[in-house]
C-alpha cells in the first residue's frame, strides 16, 4: 500500500482476502496505507478464528500467521509475504507466497505495467529493502518468468 503497488492486485487476482490481523495493523499505523486500505472497495476482509499450529510455531507477527494459515487452509490462495521468515515458513509448509516484488513481474507479464523499474524504485521509497542483486534478479525474471502455479490469476 505504502508502495502505490496496491493497484495491481486486483487487476491480478480474482479475489484479494484481507485478514483482520493484517488490516487492523495496517489502519492503526499513522501512514498513506491507513487511510486509504478502509476505502477499498475491492478487498475482503475475512476472520482468521485460529492460527494454524504449524504456523504459530514459527513465531510470526498476528499479520504473517493470519496471512499465512489462510493460504495452507486454502490451497488456490497465495500469501504475499515480504517477511524472511514469513517466507521461510510459507516455503517449509509448501504454501504458494509472492513477494511484493513478485507482483511487479507478474504485473509485466500482461503488461499491466510498462516496465518494473517504477515499481521497484516505490518499494524501495517505501521503505523496503531490496538488495541490488534482487533488483537485477527481479528486471531479468520480468522478461523471463513462467507462471505456473494456480493463484488465480485473472
Amino acid at each position: 500500500m505504502k508502495s502505490q503497488q496496491a493497484e495491481l492486485l486486483p487487476q491480478l487476482f480474482t479475489e484479494v482476502l484481507v485478514p483482520l490481523g493484517v488490516f487492523e495493523e495496517v489502519t492503526t499505523k499513522d501512514d498513506v496505507a491507513s487511510t486509504q486500505l478502509p476505502s477499498i472497495s475491492w478487498i475482503q476482509t475475512v476472520e482468521v478464528n485460529a492460527i494454524a499450529p504449524e504456523v504459530a510455531a514459527w513465531d510470526l507477527g498476528k499479520g504473517e500467521s493470519q496471512v499465512l494459515s489462510l493460504a495452507l487452509k486454502n490451497s488456490d490462495c497465495a500469501a504475499i509475504v515480504d517477511d524472511r521468515a514469513a517466507r521461510r515458513c510459507g516455503q517449509a509448509l509448501s504454501i504458494n507466497t509472492i513477494r511484493t516484488g513478485g507482483l511487479l513481474i507478474l504485473a509485466k507479464r500482461p503488461e499491466l505495467i510498462p516496465s518494473i523499474s517504477p515499481g521497484i524504485q516505490a518499494l524501495r521509497d517505501a521503505g523496503l529493502w531490496l538488495s541490488d542483486t534482487l533488483v537485477n534478479l527481479l528486471k531479468t525474471s520480468s522478461r523471463r518468468i513462467a507462471i505456473a502455479t494456480n493463484f488465480n490469476l485473472k
